[in-house]
Parts: structure tokens; C-alpha cells; sequence
């Protein structure tokens, strides 16, 4: 083919004689290998590797790295020639004088490495060579060989002037905490030699007290000359790896740098102080990225260390950034920091209050730091505890205002240090222990429970079975539920009483308590699912005509969308959802649906549609049962269990028969029971911008647009780069959808994110100023969460099945701005 195109002077891809080679090297080693001899086909790939293009040589040594490991147990080819190590092949390319090859050969290393052939240790040296390449991709290839070969061989001595080039990777493990503290020391060198301050030589002419005087034999002579292959750099002292990293000019070294520092500080206490001093003075970065991530890095090596005063000094002067990014990062690294002296805990307080002062959106992040700074530290807070209170010996004090955040922030510290602190009570004055009764109540997540002298505990109140050791929230959260198990037992009427005061009950445990709220939503939105389904399938306008069936069907289609939203809510809304509670989620959703059906076919004239209806419900019902066929041992006496036995008669009956099957399987199904999961957190979002309390309107001209800053923070969102959208609704009734970029989610701390972008708005021409809501979505796919069946491997699902239905549901707060769009002047 390549000759008829170059006969017929035809261009083509296959114009270069080099390319046709290429293409018939692949081909052939292709059908080598397909014929099961690699041996020949890696053969083949020697033969070609001298080739004059390197795009060949490229190939070649590609094959080599998939296949030459194939070949490691051949010592003789078939004309009885000893065969050469693959590893030494492909080495020997490590010097070809095209970088796209030397590339090509470090990246066939690396493939045997992933395919399970273990490489040489001569490679280190080879590879520490091509560090000094001119080429940028290759020595970028070299340091990723360097390290696989030094965690192959991490007891085996290594040359010292390569180990400082790609320690800053922060994955090197067994390093010896000498090694690691010589990348902290950075010292002059001359000649790899310690150079001398000029302070220093000064100081040793002086001390001598004269010059060479000739009379000691070479005492002026030069320095010997030094082989510089012969001296050890780590072992001077002159590794400085971080030094340097951490004062490099590209903030994105230091980023590195900072994070590697991050790795090797978890895996070594010893080495996790001395690096302290350089973390601390990263805050001081003129980089706000910079900064946040030197304060996530000290965070997460805060168990091994703790923080003096001078050092404590530096971290609190970050509180007065003007970014919420950087001091809620630091609130969250206090909770978590260890003080070493009493002074140090009062100066955290004062500038948290301080803090508190100038920004009061930080308020709930300050209360909950001194939450943690005092439940840390009992004993340091024991001494400040008269001062803080300021309570007298004598003469009684003015009693403080509650509604001062400040003065909350000093009793949460106090009152979570006093927790394991037993003499601490007896400093309080009589209107502390009221006001603790109080935030008790109010701030149940910030202020624990006490055993306060002559009163019992607040909370004990709730069940006087409960042990000491035992959670009275937790218990009471059990209790509520165990009721809900009763349910088969009452009638019709008692069964929707004991539901309402059930979800009362947990919607009130989860406004006190912050730790259960999420499990008491759960359920409480579950059992709120049941009571609509109980009320729709219960009411007396069921035998009614079907003519006469008008207001009973708007009361069943409105709790069949409603089930259906909710259970969506419950999907989507909550992290730490397991495989059960989606299937008993599906399980009410697929009674929700039954029930529309139900309801549509009392409303529907004519058999055609009906047909179709049924047919959908029914492949939902096969989709179910192939999805969680593993769960269906659990669902005994249920809607579906029920379905799935009388599935072959619903399949070849009429729709009437159908929709009386079900409304009958509705009404006798038991109550199934929702598993709570171990840990489950609920989304959400507020908006901080806008405030949406000015009555200035934004104006601008009709047809253009104006920024609208919106900022906002996320609580357990998962993947909110895909998931969280801004919606605005306009007066007129039009809705518009934003998609925020990735690079407008921050992430200040463990399951929070924070949104910072801005929202276009227009319109046309407006007579007076009017409200837009401004409120934040998430969106879900349906197929999210469901496994796939074995038949549907690797496949897609049907678009006809209920895994193509996507949606979006609102989790904050809207926000109503002031907008005035004005006619263009003419």
C-alpha cells in the first residue's frame, strides 16, 4: 500500500518509510504476541532498536517494558546466543542522544517495575546521572526511577548528592531522623566546605593575635585539592532541602515543600518539632494558598507537637487575616494544638475574643475552637479561672449579660475544661451555674454535661434507667424509634398519632443535640415518608366512584411527590449513607410510585395508556430486584417482597387487575424498619453574601449584565465541584441554573468547603426595583448510588429505568437581593 502511494505521488499518513516501519513493527509484534510467542516478538523489538528514527527506538522500547519481563527465565535464544538482560537493553539507552528516547527508555523501567520485575540497583546510578540532563522530561522521569529504586533497596547505601534532589517528594520512607534533620540545616559552603562567617574568620585573627610569622612549617599553605566524588554532602551538613524549598521564589515550591514536609513530620515525632519553627514562619507567607496550607500541614501533625509561647504568638497574629479561609483554617488547628503553659491559653483567648470583635461571622467557629482549647487543657485553665470569671473572695460581682458572644466564649472554655476537672465547680458563683443550666439547653453541642456539687445532671432527666457512662441523647434516640416498632399493632389512628410525636421528638433532639442531628433528620424524614403513605392509603374516599374520585386524588398524587422528594432528600442530602439504608430508601420510593400509579389509573379514561403505565412499573420492580438482589433476604413481609411473588401473575394480567393488586399489597405490607448508620452528617449551606439586607438596589442598563458576589459555606457536601449549582429566581417566574467552577470551591477544613464566585444577572427593563432569590442546589443523579447488576457490567442503564432521572434540591437559605434593571438611554 505505502508503495502504490508513493507510485501515485498520493500524501498520506504512511508517507514517511520510518512511520511504515513503525506501523509494521506493531503490526507484527501484535500478532506475535496474540499467537503466543512474546519471546519472538521482543526479539524483534532488539533487532529494530538501532534504527535511525527515534520514533522507532520509542516503540521498541515501549514493547520491551510491556513485554520484556515475559523473557527474564531465557538464557539462550534459538541459535544458542546468550540473551542480554531486557533491564541492561533498555539501560544502555538511558545515554541515546535524543531526549524523546532517554525519556522512553526511563518510562520502560518504570513499566517493568509496575508489571512485578524488580530492577537493579546499578539503575540508581544510571538514574542519578540523568539528573544533570538539559532536558526537562527527562529528568522529571529520572527522579520518579530514583525513587521506585530506593524503595526497592531502602537499607542499601545510596550516593549522598542525589538524595537532596527528590527528598522534597515526602514519600521517601525508612529515613533516618539524621538524614531528615540535615534537610532543615543550611551552612555556607565553599569548595564543599563549611564557608565561615566573615564574623567568624574576624573573630579567629583576633584571638590568634598575629599573622603567619614562617615559623611553623605551612601554616599559610593552600587547602589540598578535594575529590569531590569522595564527600558526603548529607554528612556535611549541607542538605538544606526544605531551606530551600520553603524560601524558593515559585510559590508552588513551597506549596510542595510545605506538603512534604506534612509527610515526613506524621511518620516522625523527632522530626515534626524541629520542622515547627519553619511552618510557623510559612503563615507569614505573602501567598494566601501558601499560608492555608501551612496551617492544614501543622494541623495534621498537631498530636506530635506542642506549641511554645513565642511560636504560639506568631500562629495567633494569622487571626487578624482579612481571608475567612485562613482564620477558620486556624480555628480548626487550635482545637486540635497543644499549649504548654497557662499564659499561652490566656493569650489564645484574648486574641480569639479579639478576633471575635472584628469579625463577628466567626462567632460559631471561635466558640467551638474554645471548645476543644479547653476540653484539651483543664489543668492550664484551673488558675485563669478567677480572672476569667472575675469573681472575688468577698464581694459579689455584677453578673454578666448572656447576650455577649464574648462572654459565651469564656464559659464554653471554662465549662468543657471542667468536665475532667472536678475542683474547677467550686470557683463558680451562683449565676455562673445559672447561666450554665441555660447554654446547656441553648448550646448543647458546645457545653457538656457536668456533675456540678448538690444538683443532678441537666440532662439525666431523660431517662432514669440511663447509666452514668451511657449518651442520654443516643438512648432517647433509640427509645423514640423502638415505639415506631409497635406500629402494626395500633389502629389506623393511633399508628399516625404515635408517628407524629415520634417526628416531633426527633426534630426537636436534632435542634438541641448538633452530634445527632443528622441520624435524628434521617429518621425523622423517614418516619415522615411513612405517616404520608399511611394517611393516602387510610382515607375513606378510597371505595367512592371513580367520577367522584377528585379531592381524594389531589391528597394521594401530593403524597406520592412528596414521599418521592423526600426520599431523594434522604439519598443525596446525607453523607455516610450505606448499602442498607439505600435500599430500604428505593423500597419507600417504589411504594411512592406505586401509589401514583394507583391514583393515575382511578383518574384515566381509556386502556392504552394503562398498558403503558404498567409495563414502566413493572420493569422499576425487575430493576429493583437485579440491583439489591442481595438485600432481599431482608426484606421479608414487604411491599416488594409481596410484588415479586405474585410478579408472574402481575405480568400477564390486565392494568385493573394490576392496580388492585397493589392498592391490596399497599394496605397489608409491614412497616420495614430503617438500619441507622453508624455515622451520618446532613448537607448544608449558608450564604454569607449577600446578606440580602440592603434596600439599595443593584441598578444597571436592561440587556447587559452585573456581577453578583455570592459566597457561601458547605457542611458535608461530597463532590461539591460537580454537585453544589447557584439558582436565581426573577420575579417574573424565570429560573437561572449557575455552574460554579472547581477553582471557586475552597476546602478550609474536614467536611467543609467554602464557595466564592459570582453570578451574572440581566433582564430587561423594570418600572420599580424588585426581589431576586438567590439560593444554592444540589444535584443528583438517581444512578448514583445504585449497584449495578452483573448483567449490566460495564454497561449503561436504560434510559426507560429510574436511574435516568435527574434532579436538584435546595439546602440553603434564599437570599432576596434588590435589583433595578433601567432602560439604555437612547
Amino acid at each position: 500500500k505505502q508503495r502504490e502511494r508513493e507510485r501515485m505521488g498520493v500524501p498520506g499518513p504512511l508517507a514517511s518509510a520510518n512511520k511504515f516501519q513503525l506501523h509494521v513493527l506493531l503490526c507484527v509484534s501484535g500478532f506475535m504476541w496474540v499467537l503466543g510467542n512474546p519471546t519472538q516478538a521482543v526479539r524483534l523489538c532488539k533487532q529494530h532498536l538501532t534504527d535511525t528514527s527515534h520514533g522507532v527506538r520509542n516503540k521498541c522500547l515501549q514493547l520491551l517494558g510491556n513485554l520484556g519481563s515475559l523473557e527474564k527465565s531465557v538464557t539462550k535464544d534459538a541459535e544458542g546466543l546468550p540473551v542480554r538482560d531486557v533491564q541492561k537493553i533498555i539501560g544502555d539507552y538511558f545515554s541515546d542522544q535524543d531526549p524523546r528516547v532517554r525519556t522512553a527508555a526511563i518510562k520502560a523501567m518504570l513499566q517493568l517495575h509496575e508489571r512485578g520485575l524488580k530492577l537493579h540497583q546499578t539503575i540508581y546510578i544510571q538514574a542519578c546521572k540523568l539528573l544533570s540532563d538539559d532536558y526537562e522530561q527527562v529528568r522529571s522521569a529520572a527522579v520518579q526511577l530514583i525513587w521506585v529504586v530506593s524503595q526497592l533497596y531502602p537499607e542499601r547505601s545510596v550516593l549522598g548528592p542525589y538524595l537532596d534532589s527528590f527528598i522534597l517528594q515526602g514519600s521517601m520512607e525508612q529515613v533516618s531522623s539524621h538524614f531528615l534533620e540535615q534537610t532543615l540545616d543550611k551552612k555556607l559552603m565553599s569548595d564543599l566546605r563549611r564557608k565561615r562567617t566573615a564574623h567568624e574568620r574576624a573573630k579567629e585573627l583576633y584571638s590568634s593575635g598575629e599573622f603567619s610569622s614562617g615559623r611553623k612549617w605551612g601554616d599559610d599553605a593552600p587547602k589540598e585539592e578535594i575529590d569531590t566524588g569522595a564527600v558526603n554532602l548529607i554528612e556535611s551538613g549541607a542538605c538544606g532541602a526544605f531551606v530551600h524549598g520553603l524560601e524558593d521564589e515559585m510559590y508552588e515550591v513551597r506549596i510542595a515543600a510545605v506538603e512534604a514536609l506534612c509527610m515526613l513530620a506524621q511518620s516522625s515525632p523527632s522530626f515534626a518539632e524541629k520542622c515547627l519553627d519553619f511552618l510557623v514562619d510559612m503563615f507569614n507567607d505573602e501567598i494566601e494558598e501558601v499560608r492555608l496550607q501551612s496551617i492544614h500541614t501543622m494541623r495534621k501533625i498537631s498530636n506530635n507537637i506542642t506549641l511554645r509561647e513565642d511560636q504560639l504568638d506568631t500562629v495567633l497574629a494569622v487571626l487578624e487575616d482579612s481571608s475567612r479561609d485562613i482564620r477558620e483554617a486556624l480555628h480548626e488547628l487550635l482545637c486540635c494544638t497543644n499549649v504548654s503553659t497557662k499564659e499561652g491559653i490566656h493569650l489564645a483567648l484574648v486574641e480569639l475574643l479579639k478576633n471575635l470583635t472584628k469579625y463577628p461571622t466567626d462567632r460559631d467557629s471561635i466558640w467551638k475552637c474554645l471548645k476543644f482549647l479547653g476540653s484539651r487543657h483543664p489543668t492550664l485553665v484551673l488558675p485563669l479561672v478567677p480572672e476569667l470569671l472575675s469573681t472575688h473572695p468577698f464581694f459579689d460581682t455584677a453578673e454578666p449579660d448572656m447576650d455577649d458572644p464574648a462572654y459565651i466564649a469564656v464559659l464554653v472554655l471554662i465549662f468543657n475544661a471542667a468536665k475532667t476537672c472536678p475542683t474547677m465547680p467550686a470557683l463558680f458563683s451562683d449565676h455562673t451555674f445559672r447561666h450554665y443550666a441555660y447554654l446547656r439547653d441553648s448550646l448543647s453541642h458546645l457545653v457538656p454535661a457536668l456533675r456540678l456539687p448538690g444538683r443532678k445532671l441537666v440532662s439525666s432527666a431523660v431517662s432514669p434507667n440511663i447509666t452514668p457512662h451511657e449518651d442520654p441523647s443516643q438512648q432517647f434516640l433509640q427509645q423514640s424509634l423502638e415505639r415506631v416498632y409497635s406500629l402494626q399493632h395500633l389502629d389506623p389512628q393511633g399508628t399516625q398519632e404515635l408517628l407524629e410525636l415520634t417526628i416531633r421528638d426527633l426534630q426537636r433532639l436534632g435542634e438541641l443535640q448538633s452530634e445527632l442531628a443528622g441520624v435524628a433528620d434521617f429518621s425523622a424524614t423517614y418516619l415522615r415518608c411513612q405517616l404520608l403513605l399511611i394517611k393516602a392509603l387510610q382515607e375513606k374516599l378510597w371505595n367512592v366512584a371513580a367520577p367522584l374520585y377528585v379531592k381524594q386524588s389531589d391528597l394521594a398524587s401530593a403524597a406520592a411527590k412528596q414521599i418521592m422528594e423526600e426520599t431523594y432528600k434522604m439519598e443525596f442530602m446525607y453523607s455516610g449513607v450505606e448499602s442498607k439504608q439505600v435500599v430500604t430508601i428505593h423500597h419507600m420510593r417504589l411504594q411512592a410510585k406505586a401509589l401514583q400509579l394507583i391514583v393515575t389509573a382511578r383518574t384515566t379514561r381509556g386502556l392504552d395508556p394503562l398498558f403503558g403505565m404498567c409495563e414502566k412499573f413493572l420493569q422499576e420492580v425487575d430493576f429493583f430486584q437485579r440491583c439489591f438482589i442481595a438485600d432481599l433476604p431482608h426484606l421479608q413481609d414487604s411491599f416488594v417482597d409481596k410484588l415479586l411473588d405474585l410478579m408472574p401473575r402481575l405480568m400477564t394480567s390486565k392494568p385493573a387487575e394490576v392496580i388492585k393488586i397493589l392498592q391490596t399489597m399497599l394496605r397489608q405490607s409491614a412497616f420495614l424498619h430503617l438500619p441507622l448508620p453508624e455515622q451520618i452528617h446532613k448537607a448544608s449551606a449558608t450564604i454569607i453574601e449577600p446578606a440580602g439586607e440592603s434596600d439599595n438596589p443593584l441598578r444597571f442598563t436592561s440587556g447587559l449584565v452585573v456581577a453578583l458576589d455570592v459566597d457561601a459555606t458547605l457542611e458535608h457536601v461530597q463532590d461539591p465541584q460537580s454537585t453544589v449549582k447557584v439558582q436565581v429566581l426573577y420575579p417574573d417566574g424565570q429560573a437561572q441554573m449557575i455552574h460554579p467552577k472547581p477553582a471557586d470551591f475552597r476546602n478550609p477544613g474536614p467536611g467543609r468547603h467554602r464557595l466564592i464566585t459570582q453570578v451574572y444577572l440581566s433582564h430587561t427593563a423594570w418600572t420599580e426595583p424588585c426581589q431576586v432569590e438567590v439560593r444554592l442546589l444540589l444535584a443528583y443523579n438517581s444512578s448514583a448510588r445504585i449497584p449495578k447488576p452483573p448483567w449490566m457490567e460495564g454497561g449503561e442503564v436504560s434510559p426507560q429505568m429510574e436511574t435516568s432521572i435527574e434532579g436538584t434540591i435546595p439546602f440553603s437559605k434564599p437570599v432576596k437581593v434588590y435589583i433595578m434593571p433601567k432602560p439604555a438611554r437612547r
